[in-house]
C-alpha cells in the first residue's frame, strides 16, 4: 500500500482529482473535443505496436472520455480481433468479449456499452494484445487515476503480457500521481500533442511517488 504522509489523506486527494478532471472534461467544448479525439486517433493507429497486433482490447467510450468508437470501427475494418470489457455481476472483475460490430453491444453497468454475451465469444488469450487503458488522468510515468472501482487494476495485474496504451488529453495529464506497488503503468501514452514512451523501467528503483516527493517502500 502507498505509505501515508502526515496530514496527507490519499483517498481525499484522489477524490478531489477525480472531481476536477471530470469537470474539465465536461466543460470541454464539443468542437475542441472532436479535434483532440481526431488527433489522438491518428497517432494511435500509427503506432507500430498497433500495426503489429492481431488482437486489440479497448473500452467503449462515454461522452467525457477520449472517443474509442471510431477506433473500434477502424480496427474491425483493419482485420483485427477486437474485444471490449463487460463487468462481471456482483464482483469487481470484468471479462473481455470479441465483437464483430457495434451491434454486439448493449447498455450495461454504469450505463456503459458492453458486449452481449449471447452474441459474443469470451477472449481467453491476452498474450501480445494491444490494450487501451482508460483513465481520468495520466502522469508522465504512465500511471493512471481511474474511476476508483478497481476493475482495470485487477485485470492488468492478472494479465501482464500485453502492450498497454493510455489515451488522454494534455489537459488531463500531470507530472506525478500517487501510486502503489500493485499499480501498473502503461507502456505508451498518447495525447493530441505527443506520443510518449513510459513503462515499468521508470520505477525500477523501488520507490513510490507522492506528488513531487519520493518515499522508499518498506522492505
Amino acid at each position: 500500500m502507498v505509505q501515508k504522509l502526515i496530514g496527507f489523506d490519499i483517498r481525499e486527494h484522489k477524490t478531489e482529482l477525480r472531481d476536477n478532471y471530470k469537470r474539465i472534461r465536461r466543460e470541454m467544448p464539443v468542437n475542441l473535443k472532436k479535434l483532440r479525439d481526431e488527433r489522438i486517433f491518428s497517432k494511435l493507429i500509427g503506432l507500430d505496436a498497433y500495426k503489429a497486433a492481431k488482437t486489440v482490447l479497448t473500452y467503449v467510450s462515454t461522452d467525457i472520455e477520449v472517443d474509442t468508437i471510431r477506433f473500434i470501427k477502424y480496427a474491425l475494418g483493419d482485420g483485427k480481433t477486437v474485444a471490449v470489457p463487460r463487468c462481471v455481476p456482483n464482483t469487481r472483475d470484468m471479462a473481455f468479449y470479441i465483437i464483430n460490430s457495434l451491434r454486439d453491444l448493449e447498455r450495461g453497468s454504469f450505463s456503459v456499452l458492453e458486449p452481449i454475451p449471447k452474441k459474443c465469444r469470451k477472449l481467453t488469450d491476452f498474450k501480445g494484445a494491444f490494450c487501451i487503458v482508460p483513465a481520468l488522468v495520466y502522469d508522465r510515468y504512465g500511471y493512471r487515476l481511474g474511476y476508483g472501482k478497481g476493475y482495470y487494476d485487477r485485470f492488468l495485474s492478472a494479465h501482464p503480457n500485453m502492450f498497454l496504451v493510455g489515451i488522454g488529453y494534455c489537459c488531463c495529464t500531470v507530472t506525478e500521481l500517487v501510486h502503489g506497488r500493485f499499480d501498473v503503468a502503461v507502456d505508451t501514452l498518447v495525447t493530441e500533442k505527443y506520443v510518449k514512451k513510459c513503462g515499468k523501467e521508470n520505477d525500477a528503483d523501488g520507490t513510490e511517488r507522492i506528488g513531487a516527493k519520493r518515499k522508499k517502500r518498506s522492505p
